[in-house]
């Protein structure tokens, strides 16, 4: 929904925690997620991501989630 580019890694191994990070171009990723290895819960990791990006939104360094704040607070 908020028109963003992502990467599914993975592993051989059985699941373990899930782990999101956030890359703006050349930039170091930024962790923003990781359930733990809890249940398996997409609405609860999707209400997290959407925590994160809006809060990613506000430093000066990600100007694109800056634009799509409105986006990133609106319920799904």
């Amino acid at each position: 929904m908020l028109n963003l580019d992502f990467e599914l890694v993975k592993f051989k191994e059985k699941a373990r925690p899930i782990y999101v990070y956030y890359e703006n171009g050349e930039d170091e990723p930024v962790p923003i997620y990781c359930d733990e290895g809890k249940r398996y819960d997409p609405e609860g990791i999707c209400a997290n991501l959407r925590r994160m990006m809006f809060v990613l939104s506000f430093h000066p360094k990600n100007s694109a989630l800056k634009r799509m704040r409105g986006e990133i607070i609106r319920p799904s």
